[in-house]
Order: structure tokens, then C-alpha cells, then sequence
């Protein structure tokens, strides 16, 4: 089992949700250091008010050599760099090329090099089924970080896939409040259209779990609830705004979207284990047990997974949210 206790953790992309919950927790494990490295020298700066004793890097995960001098003396990594808003991916694919994929295989080379003990990446939903460049590069990530253990190295590559987060930086929530206290009508793209819900919270018990439990190779995804955006959005105008449903404007579906998030596909529920909170899906290349809990197609969906409905069950679970400010 692994213990943060006297080790140097390097977190990239650590400026935003994600970086700056795991950060948080993780100082009170006793680390030895923590790193930050991330571009964005304003949030790296507003994050270091808080944490002086974080070291930040700025540097990007597409520039090697920076990424191999961040490495040096790392024990663990937590990789949440990434381009992760769809639409901008959908026009600029080449850019989410170019971080998600290469400088996701930059930062597999340089632990490699560096003779890190683990690294743990964060994916998504999207990169299941992929129909968008955002997911197309995330699922390439996942293949590239995956086939490392491959090899016969001293470093551990695992990865996990979350689907929406609550709360966090581009996702529905923040939106959705900004528009409320803005008296405009919420936007949202379809009724019907289904999102996990889980907390930031239980996104970094994920990653935590992954650095506990892998061997080399495996997709962890966390069990969560989900509900429809409608009804996101009406507990949502009822708990923080004036209760009319008529605050609410349909726009549509956008480029590359999914009706429903989809975290463990019909292929890889056969090859996972599961329990109650988790799913691990194994690669191809190591033995396995065939899950044969479910037909033939099965998925893991938002569609699927216990649906939250009414608006005290939602609403309990915006209060576990937390603060948004920090997202945002």
C-alpha cells in the first residue's frame, strides 16, 4: 500500500478543481513537498497566497524538458493538465492534440526516466465512445498511459475517468448559479440530457483509491448518481432563486455532446472487477476474471446509475458541493 506520508507529490494542472482539492488534502498526510506546476502564472499566484509552502512550477506538459526538470525527486504524480472544454477542442482539435495526447506521453517518459513510483491520470467520460476531439484525445491518452506497464519498469501507470464533477471549472453548476444571481434564465442544452453528479471530494477519493490499489495499467471509475439537467436545474432555481421554472431557456445540444455520460463501456464492463463504490477495468495485456454481472451491451451510464429526481435528494448533494469559488 502506498503512503503519501514523506513523499514528493508533483501535481500538473495543479491550479485548478482538482488540483486545488487533492493539494489540500494531501498536506495533511505529511508529504514531504508538494509541487504545482501548471502555465497560468495568475492562478498559480492567487493559489500560493494560500499554500507558501506549495513550490509552483510554471511550465507546460507539451515542453519535455521542463516537464523531465519538474520530475526530478518525485515520488508520485497526479495529472490533471489538460484541454478539457469541448468546444474549443472541436475547433481547435490539434491543440487538444498536442496537450492531451503528447504532452500526456512527455509526462509517461519523463517518470519513467525520473524512476517515479506512480502516476495517476485523469480522464473522462468523453474518451468512451469518443465523438468529440476533446474525447478522441483523451482516449488516445488513456491508450498511452495504460500501455506502459507494458514494459518492465519500476513505475506504476494507472488512470481514472470521471464524469461530471460537480462544481468544477467549466461544468453545468457554476453556470447555472452565475446565471441565477444574474436574474438571466438558466441555458440549458437539452431536458433530457443526464450528467453524474459527484463531488470534488469524491473525485479525489478516486484518484486517492487508484494510488492505493494499481498494479499497472487499469481505468478506476467511482459509482455515482446522476439526474436529468432539467431537474438539475430546477432544484437549483427553487433552492438558490426565485422558483420559477420559466427561468429556464432549451438551446440546444452543441457539437459533440452526449445525451448521456457513458463511464465503463459494454467491452470493458467484461473485463472489471467491481464492488459497491468502485469499477476497475484491467487492460488487455494481464489476466483477469470475466464480470458476467450483466447482458450482453451492458453499459455503465448516467442513464443507468441510481437517478436523483426529486429536490431534496439533489439539493443534499449541491450542499456536500461545497463553495464553488474555488472552481471557478
Amino acid at each position: 500500500m502506498r503512503s503519501i506520508q514523506g513523499k514528493t507529490i508533483l501535481i500538473t494542472g495543479g491550479t485548478g478543481s482538482f488540483g486545488n482539492k487533492v493539494a489540500t488534502f494531501l498536506e495533511k498526510h505529511n508529504p514531504a513537498k508538494i509541487l504545482i506546476y501548471s502555465r497560468d502564472e495568475k492562478k498559480q499566484y492567487e493559489m500560493q497566497k494560500d499554500h507558501p509552502d506549495y513550490r509552483f512550477i510554471i511550465g507546460d506538459v507539451r515542453d519535455q524538458d521542463r516537464i523531465n526538470y519538474a520530475m526530478k525527486g518525485v515520488d508520485f504524480v497526479f495529472h490533471a493538465a489538460a484541454l478539457k472544454h469541448v468546444p474549443a477542442c472541436e475547433n481547435h482539435p490539434y491543440e487538444a492534440v498536442k496537450t492531451n495526447i503528447m504532452g500526456s506521453n512527455n509526462i509517461c517518459e519523463a517518470a519513467i526516466r525520473r524512476e517515479v513510483e506512480a502516476v495517476i491520470v485523469l480522464s473522462t467520460d468523453k474518451a468512451v465512445k469518443p465523438i468529440n476531439s476533446m474525447g478522441i484525445s483523451k482516449s488516445m491518452m488513456e491508450k498511452i498511459v495504460c500501455s506502459q506497464n507494458q514494459q518492465t519498469i519500476s513505475t506504476c501507470f494507472a488512470c481514472v475517468r470521471y464524469g461530471n464533477v460537480m462544481g468544477s471549472r467549466g461544468s453545468v453548476i457554476p453556470l447555472f448559479l452565475k446565471q441565477i444571481r444574474e436574474k438571466r434564465k438558466l441555458t440549458l442544452t437539452s431536458p433530457e440530457m443526464t450528467r453524474f453528479l459527484m463531488t470534488l471530494n469524491e473525485s479525489v477519493d478516486l484518484v486517492l483509491h487508484a494510488l492505493t490499489n494499481a498494479k499497472g495499467g487499469e481505468v478506476f471509475v467511482k459509482k455515482a448518481p446522476a439526474a436529468k439537467v432539467f431537474d438539475l436545474a430546477k432544484t437549483m432555481i427553487q433552492k438558490y432563486g426565485t422558483g420559477d421554472l420559466d427561468m429556464m431557456d432549451c438551446i440546444g445540444v452543441r457539437a459533440g455532446e452526449k445525451m448521456d455520460e457513458v463511464l465503463v463501456n459494454e467491452y470493458e464492463i467484461r473485463r472489471s472487477l467491481e464492488d459497491k463504490e468502485f469499477f476497475t477495468i484491467f487492460p488487455e495485456y494481464v489476466q483477469y476474471t470475466e464480470n458476467n454481472n450483466y447482458p450482453n451491451g451492458y453499459e455503465y451510464t448516467s442513464a443507468n446509475t441510481k437517478q436523483l429526481v426529486n429536490y431534496e435528494d439533489i439539493s443534499d448533494l449541491l450542499d456536500k458541493m461545497g463553495e464553488t469559488e474555488l472552481y471557478t
